[in-house]
């Protein structure tokens, strides 16, 4: 091992000190004396630490800057004998220096650093290289690391692995020793010997050439509003690509310096919609191959088109790498340092001035075709389901790209057309990104300076969603700059209150219309008959309505607490009822006295059982009944005089308040009437029931005499008995 000043240090290995081996730096002095200079010491028992030593000189200029001591039977994760490097920087004080360790990814048994080798500047960057042996890798088959040098040692990752799996012939222990000092086919490059069991491989080293790519398109720029050719029956913008590449190498000898280059050249490649396309082709990749030569220029041409897209925000990229062509015979290798790929960002030209920055100034405005206020809302009735609204869209500055106008509206419209309103046709394209609402493209790429669109738009009300206002909101906005005090008229509103008139059947039904009052003595005895009134609900309708209330006014107390009429019972269903206190009337209550000169029993004249019923949900078709059981007292009537009087009992079907229904007159209310008749005792004389029966005796036996006379109670002889009795006389 060389150092500085002309000095030089003699290095032996010990693998088995102590069984962990050691290395031992000793100096010769001018009188014959050694002097141990410096010594290391292994980490790991039976590793066999400086089995394999090998100083390097990275930068060539004649002193070792790199000592490497191999360790081949280091074990790794999972007691693996993997085998380790241990790399120390040659300085002065202290001599040797612990910078790091190379070893094998992933870890496996390979005895890694069973033979080290300096080689020369394999890449050509002015640093030696080194070679380390692994020949248990992959079952024993073996393999070779080469290691690029650098100023300050050796980069821990490897620059190339070359394994014996690899070779065209089956090898064994493949890297128990190498050397990299040798020349064999008089090329001027390096070739490597590498040892194998019962064989020796020789590995030639290739040429370095560096390239220096560039890429210039014309025009520079994409003209948006001019179209200059016509690709695949539309017009599209065209552009042509000059792709060069300068060729450099530092490698000498005798080597063919000429090669071919594979690249493959591609627009927006990470963009999903193709913007732009090769002429020809019509892909957006195109392969080929070119043909280089060391010291000179090569071009080739790319032509390419632009066609009409919605995306004139983000430039487009021409992308093109490219790789050497080896597949054909050896030939050289790219430079590490050298680029594979070259990429061209190709903008818009949006034709707003020197400037190329377009302010523009959107304005917009809505208008819709009912009006409705929180005080005096709008009635949304059967025959009419749809409202429109009117947009306008102007642009009063310069161009505005990529203009949109977002619309959202509430959740009981449904949008059932937009439709756009001009003379000269404008493209409008529309996407639903939630349902209530619309993301539109207008005039894409560019809706120019003093442009005016309106829009026409169709709503429909929704049948399952009531909401007490309507609202379309509308936005326009523009990849274009606008200034902060024109974006106030970005942004239209059109809403009004509105409540809804929903198509309901409201009946009640009895199953007792009229009663006959017996008097006493006559049966039946006790209370009278219990009766149904029931109520229904009928949903005729599209909406689903909820929030409605059934109030039922039912007679039952008159004068002096006496119950005429009693409610024994409420059955419900999809209903929640309650029955409140009993009402008062305008004036007293009747007397039953002076029903006579009544001839109806109602809220005005009796105190009422009130009954209110808060209804479920009413889906479309669907229907909620409410049973109301009442008794009839049959007491009250008894001793009441009257011939006959009806009792009316009312039902009233309203709205939760605040709901935005509003129901209509003919459907809020509906009546169950009920007339009760009493009967009076009818007197007979003794005398007319004894007169009645000798009548009917002498009627009697009047009709039996007369039978007698016709004969009607002798019997007739048939023909074989007066023969018979013929017979006997004679």
């Amino acid at each position: 091992m060389f150092l500085r000043g002309g000095r030089r240090l003699f290095l032996s290995g010990a693998p088995r000190f102590r069984h962990r081996g050691k290395v031992i730096a000793f100096q010769l002095k001018k009188d014959g004396a050694v002097r141990v200079a410096q010594s290391l010491q292994g980490e790991q028992i039976g590793s066999y630490f400086g089995s394999e030593l090998c100083p390097l000189d990275t930068d060539r200029d004649g002193t070792t800057d790199v000592l490497l001591v191999a360790a081949p039977m280091f074990l790794g994760p999972q007691n693996k004998e993997t085998g380790r490097v241990y790399v120390y920087l040659v300085g002065q004080q202290p001599l040797l220096t612990f910078q790091g360790t190379l070893q094998p990814e992933p870890a496996q048994d390979a005895r890694f650093g069973f033979a080290m080798g300096a080689l020369p500047d394999l890449n050509q960057d002015g640093f030696a290289d080194v070679a380390v042996g692994a020949p248990l890798e992959d079952g024993h088959r073996g393999a070779l690391y080469l290691y690029h040098g650098t100023q300050n040692g050796v980069r821990p990752r490897p620059a190339q692995r070359i394994a014996a799996v690899s070779m065209p012939q089956a090898l064994s222990y493949f890297g128990r020793s190498v050397d990299g000092r040798l020349d064999l086919d008089g090329d001027d490059l390096v070739d490597v010997a590498v040892g194998a069991q019962g064989a020796a491989v020789l590995l030639s080293s290739q040429p370095i050439v560096h390239l220096a790519p560039s890429l210039d398109v014309s025009p520079p720029a994409i003209s948006v509003v001019q179209r200059d050719c016509r690709r695949r029956g539309q017009e599209a913008a065209c552009l042509s690509a000059a792709l060069c590449f300068q060729v450099t190498s530092r490698t000498r000898g005798r080597w063919d310096r000429r090669f071919h280059l594979r690249f493959t050249a591609s627009l927006d490649e990470w963009t999903a919609g193709a913007r732009a396309a090769f002429d020809g082709s019509g892909q957006r990749l195109s392969p080929r191959r070119l043909r280089l030569t060391v010291g000179n220029v090569t071009c080739e041409q790319l032509h390419f088109h632009v066609l009409d897209t919605s995306d004139y925000l983000r430039p487009v990229a021409l992308t093109v790498t490219f790789a050497l062509d080896n597949t054909t015979k050896p030939g050289p290798v790219l430079d590490e340092g050298s680029p594979t790929s070259i990429r061209k960002l190709v903008p818009f030209s949006k034709d707003c001035g020197p400037d190329n920055e377009c302010i523009t100034d959107l304005v917009l405005l809505a208008n819709m075709d009912i009006r409705g206020s929180r005080e005096d809302p709008f009635l949304v009735r059967g025959g009419r389901r749809k409202v429109l609204v009117s947009a306008t869209l102007e642009n009063r500055m310069e161009n505005a790209y990529n203009t949109s106008l977002r619309l959202s509206f509430s959740r009981n419209l449904h949008l059932a057309s937009f439709t756009p309103q001009r003379d000269r046709p404008v493209k409008v394209e529309c996407a639903a990104p939630a349902p209530h609402a619309r993301l539109c493209g207008v005039g894409h790429p560019v809706f120019p300076t003093g442009a005016k669109m309106t829009f026409l738009l169709e709503f429909e009300f929704s049948c399952s969603s009531l909401l007490s206002q309507v609202l379309v909101r509308l936005t326009a906005t523009s990849s274009s700059r606008e200034g902060s005090g024109t974006l106030r008229d970005n942004t239209a509103e059109a809403s009004a209150y509105v409540q809804y008139e929903p198509h309901l059947l409201f009946s009640s039904e009895s199953t007792l219309h009229r009663y006959e009052v017996h008097p006493y003595g006559t049966l039946p005895v006790g209370p009278g008959p219990e009766f149904k009134t029931t109520l229904r609900v009928q949903n005729l309708g599209c909406y689903v309505v909820s929030g409605l209330i059934i109030s039922a006014f039912l007679p039952a107390v008159a004068h002096g607490g006496n119950y005429f009429l009693s409610l024994s019972q409420v059955i419900t269903n999809n209903a929640s009822c309650i029955v409140q206190n009993l009402t008062e009337p305008p004036g007293p209550p009747v007397h039953p006295e002076d029903l006579q000169h009544s001839s109806r029993l109602n809220g005005s004249n009796t105190r009422c059982q009130v009954v209110r019923c808060h209804l479920g949900w009413l889906a479309k078709g669907a229907e909620v009944s409410v049973g109301l059981l009442r008794l009839v007292h049959n007491e009250f009537f008894r001793k009441a005089k009257f011939k006959s009087v009806t009792v009316v009992s009312t039902f009233e079907l309203g709205a939760e308040e605040g709901s935005v229904l509003q129901l209509t007159e003919a459907s809020r209310w509906s009546e169950s009437l009920l007339e009760v008749i009493q009967t009076r005792p009818i007197l007979i004389s003794l005398w007319i029931l004894i007169g009645s029966v000798l009548g009917g005796l002498l009627l009697l036996a009047l009709l039996v005499f007369c039978l007698w006379k016709l004969g009607f109670f002798a019997r007739k002889k048939i023909p074989e008995e007066e023969k018979r009795e013929e017979k006997l006389e004679q």
